[in-house]
């Protein structure tokens, strides 16, 4: 690790004294922490909107002249500010014209903003002329299972991403060229979901295919806006079982689709021509699997037929230099990197700028590299997770946003040596020396077969007395790549600060799938998604229950989705260790979840009929002894209520004690379909910690609605 310079160790210091010399005179109220009553103590940051070049940038301030917001350049050497206004050649350009077209999903403009392309209700998709203002269809085969540039829900949800809102069409970047995917949904099962509305009820038919079953059929087309209404089609087969991940168009206007096989341990990326052939132009290949949903797989040098492709084929995300060819340059970092962002690519000086973690797993910190891969340096200082960080446009500074466990976050202005040239601004104010603050802490915990150190976020109470014995709440995810502990700070007010008062112990963990171990600890779950992840979480149990301050009686746990899986895992599998738990929309069975994401872990049930069995929680039933409260929306439409149903019955069949929290027409995220109920099961969480963890009452403040 690098040695931190004397600026960022003078501010590093001092923040750090500042925690460490809190009066502890008072707690904070309810009405400041669930009431939304000022605290006076977090700030917002400097507003930087971007730089005007190397040495000014952009701050949106408030003017106190007239109180309004207006944008600054900021010199970075003295700080001063004037008013600043965008150069004609910077101006935006028009925004496009709104469109009001009947039932339109998802209107995306061309480049040009001379197109318009949408899809409908009938599933069908069109582009419309601006100018003309005339619509065309590029499809007309829609239907209930015929969907055109609108996506099947499995691709939605697992490789498209919500963020798609849907949208499967993407625009070539000279606004020719439209290329869509479309979706056969015949063969997939349905799935039924049912609602309680009316006298009768009625049932929500959703094309949901499980391990093992007929996926979406999948065609990929490309329309030219000359002629909408001629789709060329990639020569893929369409019965084939394979995925397609999101296209990418190179700067020129060609178009390479993502192609993976049903196992999802090959990827090839095709290039494909006028006529709808198809050119391998990059091919790997894993033992377990490879993600199709990464979405900044690629990035295109604009200088030269070039482009950088991030891959984990190594056990850690790095960075390879490739010609539009597919011919393979060389590789660019070589490391432990993993979350691995490129922020800005330097093609005249041919050097790289990116973030990662690699120093320590729990922190991202800023990098450069040459191309050729020498010279790797890291830019960031100190012990602190970089979380923020906005460069200037030829790199010679850089603003970083960063904190720790123990320091608030802070904003300091870098030079592209790494030396901190002036502190920005923090993220609390001093009003934070009158408050208790609770201490947290960051160890590291040896998995049970000694190849790992779990990291474990630890939340003291207030004013914390080692002498005592004090009831545990673990709140964690556990999927997947998808880890919670970071070394960053973790705020003031909320929850978090009132557990803490009222004298709990809060604790985060990851397992070895959770990114903190790249790859390498990924590759352990496949054909086998949550026995590892509980057993090291029952490492990081039982190392807590050794410690002289924590109540082994009340060892508590919850999470949703995965967490939920976990969850209830911990309260069968890992019995002697959990003694509470509240698992919200779990997972019972991987035979009950999608088959994209569950086959990526799991293969289907015919390859892996044990893999499936020893991670399913009915398996573990007849372990369970602690108190477990299960809360699941009766429409949950991404992990079925059908789940927690099969391990009810279960344990009934068993004649278990458990608690059960129904939510009907509520999906995944409960509460989505009402403040009501959201503010419901925020109770009813607050009462099963109030009588099982802590022992009294819960505060009238709580019940009052």
């Amino acid at each position: 690790m690098r040695k931190m310079t004397l600026p960022a160790l003078v501010i590093g210091l001092s923040l750090l004294s500042t925690l460490n010399t809190y009066a502890q005179k008072k707690a904070f109220t309810y009405e400041q922490l669930f009431k939304g009553a000022a605290t006076n103590i977090n700030q917002p940051l400097p507003a930087i909107t971007g730089w005007v070049d190397d040495t000014h940038y952009i701050e949106r301030r408030k003017d106190e002249a007239d109180g309004k917001q207006k944008l600054y350049s900021i010199d970075v050497k003295t700080g001063t500010a004037v008013l600043y206004t965008a150069p004609a050649t910077e101006t935006a350009a028009p925004p496009a014209p709104s469109l009001t077209i009947k039932d339109a999903r998802n209107i995306t403009y061309s480049p040009d903003k001379n197109w318009a392309a949408y899809t409908k209700t009938d599933n069908n998709l069109y582009i419309y002329d601006v100018a003309a203002k005339k619509e065309s269809a590029v499809t007309t085969d829609g239907s209930a299972t015929i969907l055109n540039g609108y996506a099947s829900w499995v691709y939605y949800e697992e490789i498209l991403g919500r963020g798609s809102r849907y949208k499967a069409f993407w625009w070539s970047p000279d606004s020719k060229q439209l290329a869509f995917m479309r979706f056969d949904d015949a063969n997939v099962p349905v799935f039924p979901i049912y609602w309680s509305d009316g006298q009768h009820g009625y049932l929500e038919n959703e094309r949901y295919p499980k391990p093992g079953d007929k996926n979406p059929e999948v065609k990929i087309g490309v329309v030219s806006v000359a002629d909408a209404t001629k789709t060329t089609w990639a020569d893929f087969n369409q019965k084939e079982d394979q995925y397609f991940g999101a296209p990418y168009w190179t700067l020129d206007s060609k178009l390479w689709v993502q192609w993976m096989n049903r196992g999802q341990d090959q990827l090839i990326i095709y290039q494909i021509d006028q006529a709808g052939g198809k050119t391998p132009i990059y091919k790997e290949e894993q033992k377990t699997w490879i993600d199709l949903d990464e979405a900044s797989r690629i990035e295109f040098l604009t200088a030269s037929k070039q482009f950088i492709l991030k891959s984990d084929k190594d056990g850690w995300e790095n960075l390879y230099l490739y010609q539009n060819d597919g011919k393979l340059v060389n590789q660019i970092t070589t490391g432990n990197f993993w979350g691995t962002s490129i922020y800005k690519i330097d093609e005249k000086a041919k050097v790289l700028y990116f973030r990662a973690r690699k120093e320590n797993s729990a922190r991202f910190d800023f990098y450069k590299i040459n191309l050729n891969g020498t010279g790797l340096t890291r830019l960031s200082f100190g012990d602190y997770s970089h979380d923020q960080v906005n460069l200037s446009p030829n790199g010679k500074y850089f603003i970083t946003t960063y904190s720790n466990v123990s320091t608030p976050p802070t904003m300091a202005l870098v030079d592209a040596k790494g030396k901190v040239v002036r502190e920005l601004g923090k993220g609390v104010t001093a009003t934070i020396n009158e408050y208790e603050i609770p201490k947290t802490e960051l160890v590291r915990v040896k998995s049970t077969d000694g190849l790992f150190d779990l990291p474990v976020l630890i939340t003291y109470p207030t004013n914390f007395d080692p002498n005592k014995k004090y009831p545990v709440l673990v709140s964690i995810y556990g999927g997947p790549n998808a880890g919670t502990v970071y070394d960053r700070w973790r705020g003031v007010g909320g929850a978090t600060q009132w557990w803490a008062q009222e004298g709990m112990i809060q604790v985060a963990f990851d397992n070895r799938s959770s990114g903190h171990f790249g790859k390498v600890g990924l590759n352990y779950i496949h054909r086998i998604l949550g026995k590892y992840e509980i057993e090291d979480y029952m490492a990081c149990g039982n190392w807590l229950k050794q410690q002289p301050w924590v109540d082994g009686t009340k060892l508590a746990i919850t999470g949703g989705s995965f967490g939920g899986y976990m969850t209830c895992m911990a309260l069968t599998y890992g019995a002697s260790v959990f003694t509470h738990g509240i698992a919200n929309a779990s997972v019972t069975d991987w035979q009950l979840y999608d088959t994209h994401y569950t086959e990526r872990f799991m293969d289907t049930p015919g390859e892996n009929a044990e893999g499936y069995k020893v991670t399913a929680v009915n398996t573990y039933a007849d372990k369970y002894v602690g108190l477990l409260r299960i809360v699941h929306g009766t429409s949950d439409d991404n992990v079925h209520m059908q789940n927690s149903i099969q391990f009810i019955n279960k344990l009934e069949e068993l004649r278990k004690h458990f608690e059960f929290m129904l939510y009907p027409g509520e999906r995944h995220g409960i509460g989505g379909n009402s403040q009501n109920k959201a503010q419901h099961i925020r109770m009813e969480t607050y009462s099963f910690i109030y009588q099982n963890l802590l022992g009294k009452t819960m505060p009238a403040q709580f019940t009052q609605r």
